[in-house]
């Protein structure tokens, strides 16, 4: 765990450029409240954590998703897919200094839940009674 909090401290530290002008300057003497490289790594938990087992949530349920408006899903789609990058980054990082992935159950649950996803909408698709818009919506599907 030191070596991920070393490599990411030298990571993120290559990813902050200097300032240019005076506005660059001013603007970068208040405290920087997020970086984007962040959203690739998983957030640290604190000290008096490090003791106890993490849990994880399961993988959505067909079901569960025949609930949710097309809006939702979409939206659920791309918070896996960020998770997933997350997740493939933090393993392939890991795997360069020879150390073990927590966890690595994760990567299944959210696969399965994006296919879950594709499923669900593909379903909609086939009911859909316009034959156009059945169309573009496996063509849109199939893209993602």
């Amino acid at each position: 765990m030191f070596m991920v909090r070393v490599f990411r401290r030298t990571l993120f530290a290559a990813a902050r450029s200097e300032p240019s002008n005076a506005t660059a300057a001013a603007a970068a003497s208040t405290k920087m409240t997020h970086n984007p490289l962040e959203a690739f790594f998983e957030a640290d938990r604190n000290q008096e954590e490090e003791g106890k087992p993490v849990v994880y949530g399961r993988s959505w349920k067909a079901s569960e998703m025949r609930l949710k408006s097309w809006d939702d899903l979409q939206k659920l789609w791309y918070v896996l897919l960020k998770e997933k990058n997350m997740l493939m980054t933090q393993r392939q990082m890991l795997h360069a200094q020879n150390l073990r992935f927590p966890n690595p159950e994760r990567i299944p649950k959210v696969r399965k839940s994006m296919c879950r996803i594709k499923h669900v909408l593909t379903e909609r698709a086939i009911d859909e009674p316009d034959a156009r818009r059945s169309a573009e919506m496996k063509k849109m599907i199939n893209a993602l």
